[in-house]
């Protein structure tokens, strides 16, 4: 009996502190109401307000966004530039470059569980580019890429990533297992002397590469 009667005085108290909570409710609506009425003008201020703040924000995004734009359209690397990156700001700048093509949704993917790929992006062609990128601190002086990297690459870049277009670039050299490997396996290699025409001038990869796919759709306008 006393549990029952705990219950009850339990469910009382809730309803009362519900209908509590829906008068103060009511009363601040009220209030609020009155308040409009009694002052037309302060709903008029408060959109307004609201409207300069996103029309700031949306001025502010689009400036920011032609900005970059400009930033990307006059982006040049030179060797020397790349050859102190780190490895990761390499991937960021090999992304940029993309981007720069015209690639507007590459980005970098590098890091741990990438499965082979650290920049992908879509050109104004259609076709996915999936890149790996192999960052030698001494340039030509480095180890060479072997075939391992690659054989990595050929296994993910296609039936992973969705690749048409599957690349390694490094601002080194290639072994010759490793250019063997890329040219029976249709994987582009990007060696220190591509590069550095790339990234210092304003053609895309894609016309400095041999035996790109064909496009998937025309080049917009």
């Amino acid at each position: 009996m006393s549990r029952r009667r705990l219950r009850k005085a339990d469910g009382s108290e809730q309803l009362l502190l519900a209908l509590g909570a829906l008068v103060i409710a009511g009363c601040v609506i009220a209030a609020i109401v009155d308040f409009v009425r009694a002052h037309p003008w302060v709903p008029v201020v408060l959109v307004l307000v609201a409207g300069g703040a996103v029309a700031l924000w949306v001025a502010a995004r689009q400036r920011a966004a032609r900005w970059e734009r400009v930033r990307l359209q006059g982006l040049r690397y030179a060797l020397a530039q790349l050859d102190a990156l780190h490895h990761r700001q390499f991937e960021h700048a090999v992304r940029d470059l993309m981007q720069r093509d015209g690639c507007v949704d590459a980005v970098q993917v590098g890091g741990a569980g990438d499965n082979g790929a650290d920049v992908k992006a879509t050109d104004p062609y259609g076709r996915r580019w999936v890149i790996q990128c192999k960052h030698r601190k001494s340039g030509l002086a480095g180890a060479a890429v072997g075939s391992p990297d690659l054989q990595v690459l050929n296994g993910t870049g296609r039936p992973v990533h969705g690749g048409d277009i599957v690349v390694l670039v490094t601002n080194g050299r290639f072994s010759k297992p490793a250019l063997e490997f890329a040219r029976t396996q249709r994987l582009h290699l990007v060696d220190r002397t591509t590069l550095g025409t790339w990234a210092s001038g304003s053609k895309p990869l894609w016309e400095l590469l041999r035996a790109v796919p064909p496009p998937r759709r025309p080049l917009s306008g």
